[in-house]
């Protein structure tokens, strides 16, 4: 089984280039499955029904979030109508669910989003919420993806560790800037501490460079707008052997609109 795991998409420059290439890089990649981070799809923050239907259409096939998947009341109705998933650790009395199991060419995977504390908002231990959904998780599915959305770089290196042999991947998010560090833990969990992002490289974090250096300069509110020049795709491929959910492979991809 081989997926394709997408870094945080940044408005609307990324999802435009997102539904460009998805269909010559499932091809010429022989892709399997296709998950994408989105809480940042929709303006910067959160998703719509809109936006959701059109990743979905792309070719994605399961999307995850974050901090601010609810900053858009509109969430509730994706999180209920598609493969959408929220943080795990939000709790029960959330919207939505923190891990989705879907059937692809046969196989049963299994995404789940947890978000980390350290740097961010409190939220219930993700340590804990992802030790007690393990034994469900591995009845109904024969690949797990986890998708720890987290600041720290320890956060996520350490439930990299907590989850190796347990789990196919444990793959960062939130920090859009890519890191060189993936690996196979215990010749079992693909592992990555970010992923990168889908979005404007002539930027900070897909928002425009000059907004973001003038906060910084000024300690003053902004509005931070997307940035629109020299959009890139960032993920992850994945190689899993689909009868022991043992993960192969993992390589860093970046594609850049224009060049392919």
């Amino acid at each position: 089984m081989r997926i394709l795991f997408i870094g945080d998409i940044v408005g609307r420059p990324a999802r435009e280039y997102v539904k460009e290439i998805m269909p010559k890089v499932k091809t010429d990649e022989g892709i399997d499955c296709v998950i994408a981070n989105a809480e940042n799809a929709a303006g910067g923050s959160s998703i719509t029904m809109h936006i959701a239907q059109e990743l979905f259409e792309a070719g994605l096939d399961i999307l995850t979030s974050g901090d601010h998947i609810f900053k858009k009341k509109e969430v509730k109705e994706v999180l209920d109508t598609f493969p959408v998933v929220r943080p795990l650790n939000y709790g029960n009395l959330a919207w939505g669910d923190g891990y989705v199991v879907k059937e692809i060419n046969g196989n049963r995977i299994a995404v789940v989003n947890l978000l980390g504390r350290v740097f961010m908002q409190p939220v219930d231990c993700p340590f804990k919420a992802i030790r007690d959904l393990l034994p469900a998780l591995k009845a109904k599915a024969n690949i797990i993806v986890v998708d720890i959305h987290a600041e720290a770089t320890s956060e996520k290196l350490a439930m990299g560790y907590f989850l190796a042999g347990e789990v196919s991947a444990v793959l960062g998010t939130h920090t859009h800037i890519v890191t060189a560090d993936e690996r196979i833990i215990d010749g079992h969990t693909a592992y990555i501490s970010d992923v990168g992002m889908t979005g404007s490289y002539d930027s900070i974090l897909g928002r425009e460079k000059h907004q973001i250096i003038e906060r910084f300069l000024t300690n003053m509110p902004l509005r931070f707008n997307i940035a629109q020049l020299d959009i890139r795709m960032q993920g992850v491929i994945v190689d899993i052997d689909a009868s022991t959910g043992r993960a192969e492979t993992i390589r860093r991809v970046e594609y850049r609109k224009g060049n392919i």
